[in-house]
């Protein structure tokens, strides 16, 4: 597969980069991310996957755009209030980039349903808002042979990690927070407040790691870092990067 003129001239900095190049930026072109969740986190993810050409995007949400979303969830406008965050991200991308294969599902993802809302993804992009969720995304890409990148954002703290919990030794979600969160109690924006410029921080860095995967084998920026956990602290500022190993009792990735 070959770049049309008009594409190389849109990509022209990422193929200069010795980092990407032509062959990174065709591995893009040709993925396909699935992204949970099109909120604070996914918004600024979904701008810079899309920037970066990734070839095919299916957005998943069941929410609906409410005005205190504004201050964060930058791919919406006033005139979205009340549609579906799904279908508005997606007429986003159909506006910022006409090539993009995009499709919205308006469903909330679930145990039930997470294994075929994902099916076919070359990786998983989860910035949801509740535990369940996560879990339920998570043991659905560790069936599937998925890569999960997964964030999360509270007030002025933000966590970021890819994991790979179908390949052997290495840790997936569940390893990370275990069972005892397998329910859809946790802290919310509307109660803790959240910084807007956070969530760009923390969607922008998902998107990163993100392309890290994609570009894995096809470009020297790709590296996934499997299990390493990014955790930027906003009011510092500060980042540390800690290790997540595999938990040899998780049931989510442990055959048996």
């Amino acid at each position: 597969m070959s770049l049309a003129p008009e594409r190389l001239a849109r990509f022209a900095r990422h193929i200069v980069l010795p980092e990407v190049g032509g062959a990174g930026q065709v591995a893009l072109t040709k993925a396909h991310v699935v992204l949970i969740g099109c909120g604070g986190i996914g918004s600024p993810a979904l701008q810079y996957l899309a920037a970066a050409g990734i070839g095919r995007l299916t957005l998943v949400d069941s929410d609906v755009v409410e005005d205190s979303n504004l201050q964060r969830q930058t791919v919406f406008t006033t005139a979205d209030i009340g549609s579906s965050k799904a279908e508005m991200a997606a007429a986003w991308v159909r506006h910022f980039d006409p090539a993009l294969d995009v499709r919205a599902v308006n469903v909330r993802i679930g145990p039930d349903n997470a294994g075929e809302i994902i099916a076919g993804a070359d990786l998983v992009l989860d910035g949801c808002d509740n535990f369940a969720t996560r879990l339920a995304v998570s043991d659905a890409c560790v069936a599937a042979g998925i890569p999960l990148t997964s964030a999360a954002l509270g007030r002025f703290q933000g966590q970021i990690a890819n994991f790979a919990g179908h390949l052997p030794g290495h840790a997936c979600y569940r390893c990370f927070v275990g069972d005892a969160f397998d329910n859809e109690d946790c802290d919310t924006c509307a109660a803790d407040g959240v910084l807007g410029a956070m969530a760009g921080m923390v969607g922008s860095f998902a998107a990163m790691q993100a392309i890290r995967v994609l570009l894995s084998g096809h470009a020297a920026l790709g590296e996934p870092q499997w299990g390493k956990l990014h955790l930027f602290d906003g009011l510092a500022p500060s980042l540390r990067t800690i290790s997540i190993a595999k938990d040899p009792e998780c049931r989510g990735c442990n055959p048996g």
